[in-house]
């Protein structure tokens, strides 16, 4: 895809895999055959293939029959989460080496690409969840990007662009983060401070080495190493409904990183695969009965063996497709409506 794809408009609707009248409707999926672009050499920490695997698991699954495909954002939505001169290094070729150093990941125009189209996922999946109640990502959870620098493999803060883009487009007036990736949401944290219309909640273990510099989220929870599947749900049971009902958030981003696995390569937590899918259903499940509609990004997970990787992915999906009906009816009125207000025309199956 060349640069100046991200600067075409967007489209008044929105392609999507057809399904079958005798289906029932299942949770809208957001995929690009543009993540099996891999910029990253073979055996990189980074899990970059990850998200193309993902998808033709949740297939063979039986849990992607409503597929909807991306577009390429604007240079000018990066901007509302991004400053100016690093949208304009990063999308031109002229960002420092030093710049794509602290990032981790080399520049390249195939970078550039799988970047873009990776905003773009999150961008869509919100825009989905307004009118459905509910979508969820193959990819995504680009966290640790600031208003003007990436870090730790993240270049643009896709969750972030998503809700700036949503307010711009249908004038929200209250999103929620909710970041449960094991390392801290500083990215997140960093762009939306002082910011009142956007409240940012990041449970995350207090003892990872990165990032380095912690930033202040609305609400930053830390916990130990060797949190259990008991200790976690715990603590996200007294959190999240409370907030949910102090907030009253008219959109919930959710970063499911499954990175708080036992397994995991670079997570020092000790959940199982049984807590992270508690984990997610209790997500959706709270976020259902405070009707409010959820977008979320799958968030990080690493281990050499990419097969247990997008295994603890599924999960998400899988918890999405069951609380569906009820983030359907709980926020259809309200979510749909701004969703149309967000385009010339709704977001509709072709």
């Amino acid at each position: 895809m060349p640069l100046s794809a991200a600067a075409e408009p967007p489209p008044r609707g929105v392609r999507a895999l057809a399904q079958p009248a005798h289906v029932p409707l299942t949770h809208p999926v957001v995929f690009h055959e543009d993540f099996a672009i891999n910029p990253v050499p073979d055996g990189h920490r980074f899990p970059m293939p990850k998200d193309v695997l993902l998808h033709r698991r949740l297939t063979d699954l039986g849990l992607a029959r409503r597929t909807f495909t991306p577009e390429y954002p604007q240079a000018d939505t990066l901007c509302l989460a991004h400053t100016p001169e690093y949208v304009e290094q990063f999308l031109s070729g002229s960002i420092s080496q030093q710049a794509m150093r602290q990032i981790g990941l080399a520049w390249s125009p195939e970078l550039r690409q799988r970047t873009l189209i990776g905003v773009g996922s999150a961008v869509l999946a919100a825009r989905l969840a307004l009118q459905f109640g509910c979508a969820v990502m193959c990819n995504g959870g680009t966290h640790h990007a600031h208003p003007g620098h990436g870090s730790g493999w993240c270049i643009f803060n896709d969750l972030a662009v998503a809700a700036r883009s949503v307010q711009r487009d249908t004038g929200l007036e209250r999103c929620l983060f909710v970041d449960l990736d094991v390392h801290q949401g500083d990215g997140t944290a960093a762009i939306f401070h002082g910011d009142r219309s956007v409240f940012t909640l990041s449970i995350h273990c207090a003892d990872q080495t990165f990032p380095h510099r912690l930033q202040h989220s609305d609400m930053d929870v830390a916990l130990p190493s060797g949190t259990t599947d008991e200790q976690y749900m715990q603590t996200l049971r007294m959190v999240l409904p409370k907030l949910l009902a102090s907030v009253r958030p008219q959109l919930v981003l959710y970063n499911a990183g499954v990175d708080v696995h036992a397994e995991d390569s670079l997570g020092l937590m000790h959940l199982t695969n049984d807590g992270i899918l508690e984990r997610d259903r209790f997500v959706f499940e709270a976020c259902g009965a405070a009707g409010a509609p959820v977008a979320a990004a799958i968030g990080g997970g690493y281990q050499q063996d990419h097969t247990h990787i997008v295994e603890r992915h599924v999960l998400l999906h899988r918890a999405a497709a069951e609380y569906f009906p009820q983030l359907s009816a709980a926020c259809s009125l309200a979510g749909r409506a701004a969703a149309v207000a967000a385009a010339e025309g709704p977001v509709t199956m072709h």
